[in-house]
């Protein structure tokens, strides 16, 4: 496999990035920002997406994976929340790197808020509402797709490509 068109470019990434930082910053309240990232993949956009936020925030990791090596979901949603940070009483803001089924972000969510948070919103890059299999939505969403695959910016396929400055497509 290899990566294949450019599907978004860095400075598209950059300015839908700060556009979603400002409505962030528009809709959560004031207060203490509690911002927990889905590793690996949300790792760039979350760094860029904080370092646009108008505020201080507080970090938090959670490790969620259902793709293990391939390029098809397992349909099992495994979480390791050690790094989550303390989120009682605070506006948690969950950055996700994708959402496709939906499973991933509704576990994570559900996690989440069974710990006490004043309120919990989501931010995702990519959005392929096409493949939903869980009915949930970000509340800020970075850019829609269709049902490709895509690598680059913190998207892997098995560990590769993550670190391609853009996004693009897997070709096979």
């Amino acid at each position: 496999m290899s990566a294949g068109k450019i599907v978004f470019t860095q400075d598209q990434i950059r300015r839908r990035t700060e556009e979603i930082a400002r409505e962030i910053d528009s809709a959560v309240p004031g207060g203490d920002l509690h911002v927990i990232v889905t590793l690996k993949g949300a790792l760039f956009f979350a760094v860029d997406l904080i370092r646009a936020l108008g505020r201080e925030a507080t970090l938090g990791f959670i490790t969620a994976s259902s793709y293990g090596s391939g390029t098809k979901s397992s349909g099992e949603v495994k979480l390791r929340i050690e790094d989550i940070g303390e989120v009682g009483g605070c506006h948690v803001l969950i950055v996700e790197d994708i959402i496709d089924t939906g499973r991933t972000l509704k576990t994570v969510i559900a996690a989440i808020r069974t710990m006490g948070p004043a309120s919990v919103r989501t931010a995702a890059l990519i959005d392929k509402p096409s493949r939903r299999e869980d009915e949930i939505d970000a509340d800020f969403t970075g850019f829609r797709v269709d049902d490709i695959f895509l690598v680059g910016y913190g998207l892997d396929c098995d560990q590769e490509y993550r670190t391609l400055p853009d996004i693009r497509s897997l070709d096979p």
